[in-house]
């Protein structure tokens, strides 16, 4: 994954997490879809972002569950 992917993908989750109010399947697969859209108009592909991660959709609901328990910072 390239630097760029990198950051951009912990800046989107440090931004979007905290507004997610509960998590369930829908929500998180719409957050993925949403970081793909953000990360596409700034000509970061989802294929750069996955390319270290594996599954973003598994980052994202990961990044949602420690921040609900207060682990993430």
């Amino acid at each position: 994954m390239s630097t760029r992917a990198v950051n951009f993908l912990h800046k989107w989750i440090s931004n979007s997490v905290p507004e997610t109010v509960g998590v369930d399947i829908i929500s998180v697969a719409e957050l993925t879809q949403k970081l793909f859209a953000d990360a596409k108009a700034i000509g970061i592909s989802g294929s750069e972002i996955e390319e270290e991660t594996g599954s973003v959709y598994e980052v994202i609901l990961d990044a949602i569950l420690h921040y609900e328990a207060g682990v993430a910072d």
